[in-house]
C-alpha cells in the first residue's frame, strides 16, 4: 500500500434528498436485540448465493465464490455456527440484461429457505429481486450493489461497499487533481452508470471542470456500435474521458481509438476496472485510471483465496467484501442464538460494532469473544466502519488504480471517508 489519505465526503442536495425520503425503512437495521424470533429459531445455518457467474459481470464471479469458499471454510473450521457446520446453495443471476434469469436464480436459492443471502454484486439485479427475498424477512448482503438509493432500501438490505455518492466523489477529485479542464462522459442508461455520473459530474463542476459531453446523454446498456457516439465524444474535444461501464467498455475503446481519441486519459469505475491484457492492444490504457470500492487485498489474503478457489483468479475485486459479509452474518446468529432471518438482521450492527465491543478480526476469535459473553467488533479484511443506520459501512476506503503498459489496473492509492447516513 502506498499511502492511505482521509478525506471527507458529503452528499449533493439531491442525494441528500433521496436518502431522507428512504429514511423511514432504515431504522431497523441497526438493532442489536437479543434475536429472540419465537418458532422461527434454529440452529442450522443456511448460507444463499447469488453470483454473476454469466454475463458482462462473469469477471466477478470468481474472487467471489472464491471467498464464500474461504469463509465457510474459516467459519467450519472454527466450530461452524451454533455448533454445526453451515451449507451454502448457490446460483448464477447473470446480468441486469437477463431479468428472468435474475429472477429464477433467486427463486432457485430461497427454495432451499436460506438464513442469510449473499449478492447479487449488481445494483440493477439487486432491485430486480431484493423484495422477494427481504419481504420472506430473509437478510441479504451485497457486496458491489453501489447505488446511492440503496442506503436504508430495507431493514433487511446490507453492504460492505459504500453508496456510490462516496466512490463519484473521489473519482471526481481525482480527475480534477489531474489538470482536467474538459470532461466527457460516457454512460449507459442503467441506474448504476446514471447515477454515478451524476456524483462525478457535480464533484468536477464543483472543482472548475467543464462538462463537455455526456452530463444527460447515456447510450443503452445493450449498444454493440460506439461509431456514432465516440463520434459525438471526440466533437466535443475532451481532455479527458470517464467511462462509466461494464463490459461494453471494450468495443467503446477500441472505437475511441480508431478514431483517434487519447486512451490513456481514460477514467473507469468499480464496473470497469479491469484487466484489459487479453482484450485491447498492449500500452492502450496506460496511464488511465480507475477507482474500486474497498481495500486493495493482502497478499496473504489473495492467496487465500486463490487456494480456496483452486485455480487463479485475474481480479479480487469485491472479495474481502464478500468474505467479511458472510462472517458477519454468521456472527449475528451466533450472537442471537438462532439462525433464522429475524435473528440474523437483528443483530448484524452489533456484531459490525455499532456498540463498540472487543475488536476481533477472525471468526474463531469472534466466536470465543461471544461465548464468553462479550459485546464485539468485527474488524475484518474490508476495514469498514460499523453499519450506519442505513445499513451501509459508517465508513469505507475507495481504492484509486492506475493501468499499466499490459493495461492491468494496479492499485496506487486508497482514500477514506465517512458515508452519508439517514
Amino acid at each position: 500500500m502506498l499511502n492511505s489519505r482521509k478525506l471527507a465526503f458529503t452528499a449533493t442536495a439531491a442525494v441528500a434528498a433521496a436518502v431522507m425520503a428512504l429514511a423511514g425503512c432504515g431504522s431497523a437495521g441497526s438493532s442489536s436485540g437479543s434475536g429472540d424470533s419465537g418458532s422461527g429459531k434454529t440452529d442450522t445455518f443456511t448460507l444463499g448465493g447469488l453470483w454473476p457467474e454469466t454475463g458482462s459481470l462473469a469477471y466477478l464471479a470468481p474472487p467471489e465464490l472464491a471467498a464464500e469458499k474461504l469463509a465457510v471454510k474459516d467459519i467450519n473450521k472454527a466450530g461452524g455456527v451454533l455448533g454445526k457446520d453451515i451449507t451454502t446453495v448457490d446460483a448464477d443471476t447473470s446480468d441486469a440484461d437477463h431479468a428472468d434469469q435474475n429472477t429464477s436464480a433467486t427463486q432457485s436459492v430461497l427454495s432451499k429457505k436460506p438464513s442469510f443471502v449473499i449478492g447479487p454484486a449488481s445494483s440493477a439485479v439487486v432491485k430486480n429481486v431484493y423484495k422477494s427475498i427481504t419481504e420472506q424477512k430473509i437478510p441479504m448482503l451485497s457486496m458491489g450493489a453501489t447505488s446511492s438509493d440503496f442506503s436504508g432500501l430495507s431493514p433487511y438490505f446490507f453492504r460492505t461497499v459504500p453508496p456510490d455518492t462516496v466512490q463519484g466523489t473521489v473519482l471526481g477529485q481525482v480527475i480534477a487533481q489531474d489538470g482536467v479542464k474538459n470532461l466527457a462522459v460516457a454512460v449507459f442508461n442503467d441506474e448504476y452508470g446514471t447515477g454515478l455520473r451524476d456524483t462525478i459530474v457535480k464533484t468536477v463542476k464543483d472543482a472548475g471542470v467543464n462538462v463537455v459531453y455526456g452530463e444527460k446523454d447515456a447510450f443503452d446498456p445493450t449498444e454493440t456500435n460506439f461509431s456514432s457516439i465516440v463520434t459525438a465524444i471526440k466533437a466535443s474535444n475532451p481532455d479527458a474521458i470517464a467511462i462509466v461501464a461494464f463490459d461494453q467498455t471494450k468495443p467503446l475503446v477500441k472505437e475511441m481509438a480508431s478514431q483517434g481519441i487519447d486512451t490513456h486519459k481514460l477514467y473507469f469505475v468499480d464496473g470497469n476496472t479491469a484487466d484489459y491484457s487479453k482484450d485491447l492492444d498492449a500500452g492502450l490504457l496506460e496511464g488511465s485510471k480507475g477507482t474500486i470500492p474497498g481495500v486493495q487485498a493482502s497478499d496473504e489474503f489473495q492467496k487465500k483465496l486463490v487456494d480456496a478457489y483452486g485455480k487463479d483468479i485475474s481480479t479480487f475485486t469485491y472479495g474481502a467484501e464478500t468474505y467479511d459479509g458472510i462472517i458477519l452474518a454468521a456472527l449475528a446468529a451466533q450472537k442471537g442464538g438462532s439462525a433464522d432471518g429475524e435473528t440474523i438482521q437483528k443483530n448484524m450492527a452489533a456484531v459490525s460494532g455499532a456498540n463498540d465491543g472487543t475488536e476481533c478480526k477472525t471468526y474463531a476469535d469472534c466466536l470465543a469473544a461471544l461465548k464468553s459473553g462479550k459485546d464485539i467488533h468485527y474488524k475484518g479484511v474490508t476495514g469498514i466502519g460499523p453499519f450506519n443506520k442505513s445499513n451501509d459501512p459508517s465508513s469505507a476506503n475507495i481504492g484509486v488504480y492506475k493501468f499499466d503498459a499490459k493495461n492491468v489496473p494496479n492499485f496506487d492509492h486508497a482514500q477514506e471517508g465517512e458515508v452519508p447516513s439517514n
